[in-house]
């Protein structure tokens, strides 16, 4: 009893573009589209920057395995 069909919400609609007008719903529908775009855009900055923030575990396993050993230099440099 509440709920709407699909011809009430398509006679809404028209009636809604009528009185709007067309340009100006599509301005809508386009403003929107740039919000959207906007938040995307600001949510992938984001994660860019907390990635560079914060070294995953990964590379601080990797980067410290690395162990300098100046011997082997040396003993090139004593011949």
């Amino acid at each position: 009893m509440g709920s709407f069909s699909l011809m009430h919400w398509l006679v809404f609609g028209v009636i809604a573009i009528l009185v709007l007008g067309g340009g100006r719903f599509s301005n809508m529908m386009g403003d929107v589209a740039k919000g959207i775009k906007n938040f995307k855009k600001g949510m992938a900055e984001e994660d860019e920057s907390a990635t560079k923030a914060a070294p995953s575990r990964i590379d601080a396993k990797r980067d410290a395995d690395v162990v300098l050993d100046p011997a082997p230099e040396r003993a090139r440099d004593d011949r």
